[in-house]
């Protein structure tokens, strides 16, 4: 009994207002019901009237400061406010300046997008096959191309009645405050929810029911299968168990079924029994940095408190502008910001491509966050990252859209919201295709030695001002040609896998290994990433959605999953002397802020790791063998891989190449082309592999000429030894063709 009190008065003192199933045997019958108050913010956001088919509006608090003098009216559905409101704020565009935040949830969600929650978690009275059963109940799950495989969109009940339930197992106890619905994904089925019941269990053999009042509670659920809907309980219920209810549905005849998709929320309840709670407590990071949902001011407030903190080695700048005005800020980190080094290689991470896929965007402001902290204390390894690479941030390509989907919050986005640039472009099929540019020309052009295999120009149609080309697009373009990138990622979500070019098949067909001429390098680079990733090298890891990852070592060949047009990992790699990979980081495109921590753990060694790819390979200065001058454009060729880069302004270049043994081959306009024999190593340091190019006698002279200089004695012999030879070649031509009209004359 004491414990029971001691309990119980936890529970008074943190948690407000809810139910108390007993967790003791023999009183399921009991329900305990403890009045406290819940806060200021709480009961302004539960003002309205309710119904039976709705709890109030109370649970959750706005993440900014708001006026509380006309509390805003209620709507049927739970959770949400009066119809033109939303409509007004949904068609708002974003500003810089707007601090309007979204829905802070009381509880977070137990993690059934997230998986979290296993599989042997949830239950459910029937379903139909095992691809409809409740392990696909997970909110944003999305299912495969052909119904009736076992990478189903939803639970499916294989009955049509009221009595038809899907369970979650907290395995704790929980209070429960809500719960969030969504439809079946499916391209070929149209089943949704309209209406369910909650009900709660301390042993899932005796079930109380949530109420509203006096009456059982009737939540509203789904009109469409997409949009999820959100539902808090009018008192929040302490117990183990949760079943979600149906009781009307889409019925279509005999063709709808019981289908949904459903997140739960709920807090963990401490439990006076446990001596060591630390070991029940949820995993987070050692890490102080600040784990949370950034809008763009906040964001722009994080990368300045770098930028403070670390002035040193951090420089803010913006590449362009965003359709509504909202500025793309990189953040560089390097020990002479600012400035291309000689020698020194430029790397670059891009997230938020994607407004809603808003991992990336958080990771990166961590990463600048960790740098920084761990260059002032000393830690050896981003000292060494920090002053021998030049590091480029954008942690949001696409603000537009991460403002829309962070108005929603993390539950109620759902699975495109914010996906497009403001104007509905994806930009992550908007760079110019210079695949096809490519695989024509190898088509049509005969002489196999003309073809070039790098620095494909951009199509003039592409450049113009009618194209429809996100001005975000153009952004990074822009970005790419002025910055030489020698390597990058791009970093989206939804999915647990790493890919690497090509990402368009060659016959535009749905799904077809397409490797570049690097592809030994690209799979090495997409390795590094996956193998050190903590949950994609987790063997017994369960598969996000539709595809067994797995399979293929958590490593994919872009267009053998599925075909996309102008890529930005395509057109960097044939535009740029840039390898580019995409990282898909979490199966949850928009994982709860209580998620970041972890998050952040499983992904800090892949990020550093991947970085430190950078310095494999060769590298070196192209110089002018008589001024010591660095040669720029300078073609660098690897035998046998046929994919040539060029060297940058100052004559340095960087090929990125596994280990192993090459002959390179050096060229330039207007110079003798040289070759040497470059061995890579394991070693952190790429080989260096300098060339000294001789001026062909020609160029030399029209330089020396124009100058008004005297030829030096060994172009002049140079000169004679050319003519010499021409001579020869001539004189030795003519002979041969009057010996040829002498035959001729002769047989005649």
């Amino acid at each position: 009994m004491a414990g029971f009190l001691h309990f119980s008065l936890l529970l008074f003192l943190d948690l407000g207002s809810f139910n108390l199933i007993s967790a003791f045997p023999g009183n399921d019958t009991t329900t305990v019901t403890l009045d406290a108050a819940f806060t200021t913010t709480e009961s302004f956001l539960s003002t309205g009237k309710t119904n039976s088919t709705q709890g109030p509006t109370t649970g959750f608090t706005r993440s900014f400061s708001e006026s509380t003098t006309e509390p805003p009216k209620t709507t049927t559905t739970a959770g949400h406010r009066s119809e033109d409101a939303g409509k007004r704020k949904e068609e708002k565009v974003p500003t810089k300046e707007e601090d309007d935040g979204p829905l802070e949830l009381e509880c977070p969600p137990l993690g059934l997008e997230s998986l979290k929650v296993k599989d042997t978690q949830l239950r459910a009275s029937s379903y139909k096959r095992r691809g409809l059963g409740p392990h696909r109940g997970r909110l944003n799950i999305q299912s495969g191309i052909e119904d009736g495989d076992i990478y189903d969109g939803a639970w499916c009940a294989q009955y049509r009645d009221t009595k038809q339930w899907l369970e979650v197992d907290a395995l704790r106890l929980t209070r429960f405050t809500g719960v969030i619905l969504q439809g079946r994904s499916s391209i070929w089925s149209w089943d949704v929810v309209h209406s369910y019941k909650v009900q709660f269990s301390n042993d899932s053999l005796a079930w109380k029911p949530c109420m509203n009042g006096t009456e059982e509670a009737i939540f509203e659920g789904n009109q469409d299968s997409e949009t999820p809907v959100l539902a808090l309980f009018n008192t929040s219920t302490v117990a183990r168990y949760i079943r979600i209810n149906p009781q009307t549905w889409y019925e279509n005849g005999t063709q709808g079924a019981i289908c949904l998709r459903a997140e739960v929320l709920g807090c963990t309840v401490p439990d006076p029994n446990n001596i060591y709670p630390w070991q029940t407590e949820p995993a987070g990071s050692k890490d102080k940095l600040d784990f949370r949902h950034h809008n763009y001011k906040e964001m722009r407030k994080l990368m300045k408190s770098v930028h403070e903190a670390c002035p040193d080695i951090t420089r803010i700048y913006s590449i362009g502008k965003s359709y509504t005005g909202l500025k793309l800020y990189v953040m560089e980190i390097s020990d002479n910001p600012g400035k291309h080094e000689l020698g020194e290689p430029e790397f670059r991470y891009v997230a938020g491509m994607h407004g809603n896929e808003v991992l990336g965007r958080e990771l990166l402001l961590n990463l600048m966050q960790y740098m920084c902290e761990e260059y002032k204390r000393g830690d050896q390894r981003i000292v060494r990252l920090v002053q021998d690479t030049r590091i480029h941030l954008l942690p949001s390509m696409n603000p537009d859209g991460y403002e829309l989907a962070f108005k929603k919050g993390s539950e109620l986005a759902g699975w495109a919201l914010g996906r497009y640039s403001y104007e509905g472009i994806d930009m992550n099929h908007n760079f110019a295709d210079l695949n096809s540019v490519m695989w024509t020309a190898i088509e049509y052009e005969t002489d196999k030695s003309k073809l070039i295999n790098h620095y494909f120009p951009i199509p003039e149609m592409y450049t113009s001002e009618e194209a429809f080309v996100a001005s975000e697009t153009r952004a990074v373009i822009s970005w790419m040609q002025d910055i030489p990138f020698v390597l990058g990622a791009n970093l989206h979500g939804g999915e647990l896998v790493v890919t690497y070019p090509y990402d368009m098949t060659r016959d535009w067909a749905p799904q077809e290994h397409t490797p570049t001429s690097d592809e030994s390098f690209f799979r090495w680079l997409a390795t590094a990433y996956a193998s050190t990733n903590q949950v994609m090298s987790n063997p017994d890891r369960r598969p996000c959605h539709n595809k067994d990852f797995l399979r293929y070592n958590n490593i994919i060949n872009g267009a053998e999953w599925h075909n996309v047009p102008g890529s930005m990992n395509d057109f960097s790699y044939l535009h740029t002397n840039c390898f580019e990979v995409t990282v898909e980081l979490s199966c949850d495109k928009f994982p709860h802020a209580s998620e970041l921590p972890i998050e952040w753990e499983n992904n800090r060694e892949s990020l550093l790791v991947y970085m430190e790819q950078v310095h494999r390979g060769i590298k070196g200065v192209v110089r002018d063998k008589d001024t010591n001058a660095g040669i720029p454009d300078a073609i660098i060729q690897v035998d046998e891989i046929d994919h040539h880069i060029r060297s940058v302004a100052d004559g340095d270049y960087w090929r990125l190449l596994n280990p192993g043994e090459y002959r390179v081959t050096v060229s330039a306009e207007g110079y003798l082309p040289s070759s040497r024999t470059c061995q890579v190593m394991y070693d952190f340091y790429p080989t260096i592999c300098d060339f000294r190019l001789t001026k062909m006698p020609k160029q030399r002279l029209k330089e020396i000429l124009a100058k008004g200089g005297k030829l030096p004695k060994d172009l002049q012999l140079r000169l004679r030894q050319l003519r010499l030879r021409k001579l020869r070649v001539t004189t030795k031509a003519m002979n041969q063709r009057r010996a040829a009209a002498a035959k001729r004359a002769k047989r005649v």
